[in-house]
């Protein structure tokens, strides 16, 4: 058995399989690489990861497959989809462009052998090395672009602060930026999404499957390499996500080897984001787009599947100019592009385009909406000594406003301040940013994965409350995570809870609510189905949730939660309210 090291013209595209890259230690990596046929030197788009680069969508993620070619038709047309795989580009809607695509398979994963340790240095000085790679060869105009989603967007903030010369722009379409917040511990809470993820979408296309894998429809032969493993070989060459994650509870050494210093990246950078990817998908682009050091970058934030946007036209003309402006040193007005673009929403799944001159929105009004022990969210600032109490592991408690009297967009960042106390050594708080109709039905959405998305979602560790003074803002709590304050039961505790961003437009006579849980967010009106390349249905939260009973014991997390109001005492969410344009 050996590696397919061919090359072949096909569909308008030389396609050259299984080219050898490699790296800095004599591993070698195995590329796919599709460019014009016509002889030239040409700007590179490159991605870089685990997913198989010859598992077609459709055979890998079937159910996200048929909804995207369902609902956007346009996705399908100009391309014969032959190529089309999970998350990276469309060669066939690029290469005609004047682009050549690389797709690596990362160490560990489908065509390339060595051992699996998702996101760590080594990979990312892999990623560094195909960056260079590509920048000098022939075929190759010297500058490599970055292009992909999730997985694929993640890894550009790490590369990119290592900040190889031959890197000349990046689209972090949907990536999370930091390891611990974002991933594995919302709020310092446990969440297991990663583990399952690693288990359906990562091991099933390690390198070494073999004949055990799937043959690509691409050009027949086995996804994950050559060559057939044992059980036990397969298992020694990857580390287990389920033990290593978990067995790292604050934002110690471990995380901070995988999260980037994005302050180092200086790359040209367009980053996108999802108002409905909480707690993975919006948090990170928001923060990259702020805190890179990247004197050109512009932010824009959609809706819908967290897939859908980067192959409809809409995503492939925003990519396409901004390449054509780094990559190819077109004139092409991109220079003159707002640095926020933002697809407000409405209920009813609409979204409306609007362009701003940063982020948060320089006109906000930020707003505070008080809680009140009547269960009300009010204007009006409640001083009275009072307590109202719910059981910690329980729906907990709801808080609503009146009727809105105008229609009322949020958009932004979202935080709350409460006092909280515990009958134990400490509380675990899930809040909930909801909007309800008249006849109170909830607002939700097409979230990034779920389809019933709430407007908004934060959560805190009580025992986590300690703040970094120097990297918080009024509504932007940021947890240091650093150490671990067990509560004294019965005493009061302040606590500052970030609300990821959002975007809504509430319309006259529709209601905003905060509800305070001891638990993951369900939506009422029923099931949200299921992914293929899932684990679990869908009841809200997607595949996020903080359901493993090793992080959440009763005996610390099974008492009673109580919010108090008094001297010292201050109950409130922080809106961002964007005022009418006139």
């Amino acid at each position: 058995m050996s590696y397919r090291e061919i090359s072949e013209s096909r569909d308008g595209m030389k396609i050259d399989w299984d080219v050898p890259i490699t790296m800095d230690d004599g591993l070698v990596l195995r590329a796919d690489i599709f460019r014009p046929i016509k002889e030239g030197k040409y700007p590179v788009l490159l991605s870089h990861g685990p997913y198989a680069k010859w598992l077609h969508f459709e055979d890998g993620y079937e159910t996200a497959w048929n909804r995207m070619k369902e609902k956007h038709p346009d996705v399908m047309i100009g391309t014969s989809n032959r190529y089309a795989s999970w998350e990276v580009c469309d060669p066939e809607k690029w290469v005609p462009h004047g682009y050549i695509c690389i797709r690596v398979d990362s160490r560990g994963a489908g065509r390339s052998p060595g051992y699996i340790e998702l996101w760590s240095p080594r990979e990312t000085r892999d990623f560094a090395n195909c960056i260079e790679w590509s920048g000098v060869q022939p075929w190759s105009n010297g500058k490599v672009g970055l292009s992909g989603i999730s997985y694929y967007a993640v890894n550009q903030w790490q590369v990119a602060a290592l900040q190889p010369k031959h890197l000349a722009a990046m689209c972090v379409w949907e990536g999370f930026a930091d390891f611990y917040r974002e991933l594995s511990h919302n709020g310092g809470i446990y969440c297991t999404f990663a583990q399952n993820w690693y288990d359906m979408q990562v091991r099933t296309v390690q390198h070494g499957l073999g004949t055990k894998g799937q043959r690509s429809r691409m050009n027949g032969d086995w996804t994950t390499g050559p060559l057939t493993l044992s059980e036990e070989e397969l298992g020694a060459n990857r580390y287990d996500v389920r033990s290593v994650f978990f067995e790292h509870p604050l934002d110690d050494d471990f995380w901070k080897t995988l999260t980037p210093d994005l302050s180092k990246i200086t790359t040209p950078l367009l980053s996108t984001a999802n108002w409905g990817g909480q707690p993975l998908h919006p948090r990170g682009n928001f923060e990259g787009f702020l805190r890179t050091s990247s004197s050109e970058k512009w932010l824009e934030v959609h809706g819908i599947e967290h897939w859908t946007h980067y192959y409809t036209d809409y995503g492939l003309d925003l990519q396409k100019r901004f390449f054509d402006y780094f990559l190819k040193g077109e004139k092409n007005g991109w220079d003159k592009q707002p640095k926020v673009q933002l697809n407000v929403r409405h209920p009813g799944e609409k979204f409306n385009i609007r362009h701003e001159t940063g982020w948060p929105i320089p006109r906000t009004n930020w707003t505070k909406m008080y809680l009140l022990p009547t269960h009300k969210l009010s204007q009006t600032h409640e001083s009275k000594e009072a307590a109202v109490e719910f059981e910690a592991l329980s729906d907990g408690l709801t808080f609503l406003s009146d009727p809105m009297e105008a229609e009322t967009e949020i958009t932004g960042p979202v935080s709350a301040k409460l006092s909280i106390s515990s009958s134990t050594t400490d509380a675990d708080l899930f809040l909930v940013l909801r909007v309800f109709s008249p006849d109170l039905k909830e607002v939700v959405f097409q979230g990034a994965l779920d389809t019933h998305t709430p407007i908004g979602q934060g959560w805190l560790r009580a025992s986590h409350r300690k703040l970094d003074k120097n990297l918080s803002l009024p509504y932007r709590p940021y947890h240091s995570h650093d150490e671990k304050q067990v509560l004294k039961p019965g005493q009061v505790y302040e606590l500052d809870v970030e609300i990821v961003p959002t975007s809504i437009v509430i319309p006259k006579g529709f209601y905003i609510a905060l509800s305070i849980r001891g638990k993951d967010y369900v939506y009422p009106g029923g099931s949200g189905g299921r992914l293929s390349n899932m684990k679990n249905e869908f009841t809200g939260c997607g595949p996020f949730l903080h359901d493993d009973s090793r992080d959440r014991p009763i005996s610390v997390y099974g008492g009673n939660t109580k919010i108090h109001w008094g001297d010292g005492c201050d109950n409130h969410v922080l809106l961002p309210i964007i005022p009418t344009e006139k």
